[in-house]
């Protein structure tokens, strides 16, 4: 075939294959109003009364149907968008086959992801364990409980399969954009997000199978050693870095040169850790302007975590490695699991005189349905909607619960202790030469798509960007290493290129227009790099409240950012400690300068004074993505606990939390890591627990 008839019957087989989708989604959607009509009430009814109804067995048909190829539309419609810049492309015919064939290789590669998915099986009206959510720590629950040939395990999941694009590193951002986030958004706060449309910070969270493991940046830390010894001398027992250091391990397949053969890793884990495949000039600059400030080049995951270092990253072979990928799709034929897509919890059932959950209700296809847990449910479904669904079943502080009109089963401060890590957004630097990224320069450079394609090299395996991290304690001065305890208070996280010219981004963040075209805009198309100052140990405390007794209503998210002054002033220490680096020879053989540019409602402060830097993380106030704390952890004496050491939620039987919520104290590390590691410590600790019941 020639050439050019390949790329036309090509592009013309990806619109016809689009159109055809679309057409099935729309006749999906047509059935389930049909269905939706036949029963008025949406009363609850049994997987056994559901399956035999005629409508209803149409409509699943349908989402067989649209589940089977859902993935490919991303796909396709990405190949569009290749294949017209296709026709871009200055080169000769030898290359244009060469891109078209990446392409191609690109469309095999999504059609492969999705026959990794799990089957959908009939539901079952009982099964031992219900697992809610199929994010990052539902995930290994529902693997490892499944381990176990007898015990049959239902894992629920709001959102749908995880598709191969959102698996490409560098497109971490474009994912918030779709059906397969919550788009949750904080209230107004006095002090914080100030410069976000509204007044409100967005908090991106996982709706899909995979959960947040599939939106999140791919940076795998896993926290301090003194994060964990804190949880266990706070009367968790079996907390401490001694306790979780082999499950971190176990979740590892290390793929970072050398470092499979350190004590504090190995090989043969799940989750594949390792390096992008790219780095540009300006992350190297990075490491050595943090040795030029005293700083090693470190395995922050290791003996010391203070340090500089390219980051270590959740990808394998250049593509992310998901919690679904990494421990669903390996077991997607186990005829133990069974998973139910797009079904949304809304209620854990629990029998307010025995005390016992013994199941869940749940909405699936317009119908409302049933299904009991003879041993646990197990609630995986993360800082925001664990708490929510928790409050909504009877589970929560009983001032609030009366407030909403719930009935009071258990009296537990659930929805507290909310604790996230945020940054200044506004910090940038300019250099003299062309060594950043720009997203959209990468997408439309046919060079880097076949990189991609084939071999799984270039910027495309970049995580958004994200170059390299530093841990610092900005709050003592610098003195003999052996002297500065390995206590981090700030993570510096690199990004190879300037916001301007990630222009998804600035959606992402929900920045402001005016603040974008006056501080942003008029450095696009410029090289430079970017860093944002986290905050590692906030001081400050949140609440998630119900907004009703709908559970298709978002709750009340209520950060109190920066309730706590502290907190604001260790960024602040985090901005100025990056401006020192910019300074060294590493930095300014590139030219390296900050970006003056103000943020307007800041002008009136000088730019190199606290003030102004206050002022700017007041107005850009980026969450990292780590809520955690919602569903406490602690001993029976801490009057703010929710659940117990082992991860029993207080005062009934039969229902678990694992999922970041538990977490006393946010870690010194990006959450991802950590939520693997006590998934993995959980699911020991219920086997630990029937084998010991049942003898």
């Amino acid at each position: 075939m020639h050439q050019s008839d390949a790329w036309r019957k090509g592009a013309e087989g990806t619109r016809e294959c689009s159109k055809t989708l679309v057409g099935w989604e729309r006749e999906r959607r047509v059935k389930t109003e049909e269905c939706s009509r036949l029963n008025p009430q949406k009363q609850a009814i049994s997987p056994r009364q559901f399956s035999s109804r005629s409508c209803s067995k149409q409509l699943l048909l349908h989402q067989r149907r649209i589940g089977a190829t859902l993935e490919m539309r991303g796909i396709l419609v990405v190949a569009l968008v290749l294949l017209g810049t296709l026709s871009t492309v200055s080169t000769q015919g030898s290359d244009k086959w060469n891109y078209l064939q990446s392409v191609m290789a690109l469309i095999t590669a999504g059609s492969s992801h999705h026959s990794s998915a799990p089957p959908d099986k009939t539901l079952l009206p009982e099964y031992d364990f219900v697992v809610v959510g199929a994010g990052t720590a539902g995930c290994v629950v529902a693997n490892r409980l499944t381990e176990n040939p007898n015990w049959k395990v239902l894992l629920i999941e709001a959102g749908r399969d995880e598709n191969f694009l959102m698996d490409v590193p560098l497109l971490a951002n474009y994912f918030q954009f779709t059906d397969s986030n919550w788009k949750y958004r904080t209230e107004r706060q006095t002090g914080a997000c100030l410069g976000m449309k509204d007044g409100k910070c967005n908090w991106p969270r996982g709706k899909v199978m995979g959960g947040s493991s599939v939106l999140n940046y791919m940076m795998y830390t896993r926290g301090n050693k003194m994060d964990y010894d804190r949880w266990a001398e706070q009367g968790n027992e079996g907390w401490s870095y001694r306790d979780v250091l082999p499950y971190f391990m176990k979740v590892e397949n290390m793929a970072v040169p050398n470092l499979d053969k350190s004590p504090y890793h190995q090989k043969g884990g799940p989750v594949t850790i390792s390096y992008p495949a790219f780095h540009t000039p300006l992350a190297t600059a990075f490491l050595k302007a943090g040795e030029e400030l005293g700083y090693n080049v470190t395995d922050y995951n290791g003996a010391t975590q203070t340090g500089f270092s390219y980051i270590q990253t959740s990808t394998g072979n250049g593509e992310r490695s998901s919690s679904s990928r990494a421990y669903i799709q390996p077991i997607r034929n186990r005829k133990n699991l069974s998973v139910k897509r797009e079904a949304l919890v809304t209620k854990v059932l629990i029998d307010p005189r025995s005390m016992k959950a013994y199941g869940v209700q749940m909405v699936m296809g317009g119908r409302t349905l049933v299904v009991r847990a003879r041993m646990e449910v197990i609630v995986s479904a993360g800082a925001i909607n664990t708490p929510q669904l928790l409050m909504l079943s009877g589970v929560g502080p009983k001032e609030h619960l009366n407030k909403i009109g719930v009935p009071v089963i258990a009296d537990l401060r659930v929805g507290e202790n909310l604790q996230d890590h945020i940054a200044c957004g506004a910090l940038n630097f300019l250099v003299n030469e062309s060594v950043s990224l720009s997203t959209d320069k990468i997408i439309n450079d046919p060079s880097s798509v076949v990189d991609y394609a084939q071999k799984r090299k270039g910027p495309l395996t970049v995580p958004g960007g994200v170059e390299a991290i530093a841990f610092v304690n900005t709050r003592l001065p610098r003195k003999a290493e052996d002297q500065i305890p390995d206590f981090p208070d700030v993570e510096l996280f690199f990004i190879g290129g300037l916001l301007a010219n990630q222009p998804i981004v600035r959606g992402a963040f929900g920045i402001r227009d005016d603040i974008y075209g006056a501080a942003y805009a008029p450095t696009e198309g410029m090289d430079g790099w970017t860093v944002f100052p986290m905050l590692l140990r906030p001081r400050s405390r949140g609440k998630i409240l119900l907004k009703s007794r709908d559970p298709f209503q978002k709750p009340l998210i209520m950060p109190n950012y920066f309730e706590d002054p502290y907190d604001l002033e260790v960024i602040v220490d985090g901005v100025f400690t990056t401006i020192a680096l910019s300074k060294t020879k590493a930095f300014q053989r590139f030219g390296s300068r900050l970006n003056t540019l103000p943020i307007p409602p800041c002008r009136k402060f000088k730019i190199t004074s606290r003030d102004y830097w206050r002022c700017a993380t007041r107005h850009i106030t980026l969450t990292i993505y780590h809520h955690v704390g919602t569903a406490k952890m602690g001993p029976q004496s801490d009057p703010t606990a929710v659940v117990d050491p082992r991860l029993r939620v207080y005062g009934i039987k039969g229902l678990r939390v694992i999922d970041a919520s538990i977490m006393p104290t946010v870690p010194t590390a990006h959450t991802n890591a950590p939520t693997f590691m006590l998934a993995e410590k959980g699911c020991d600790m219920i086997k630990e627990d029937w084998a010991k019941y049942r003898s």
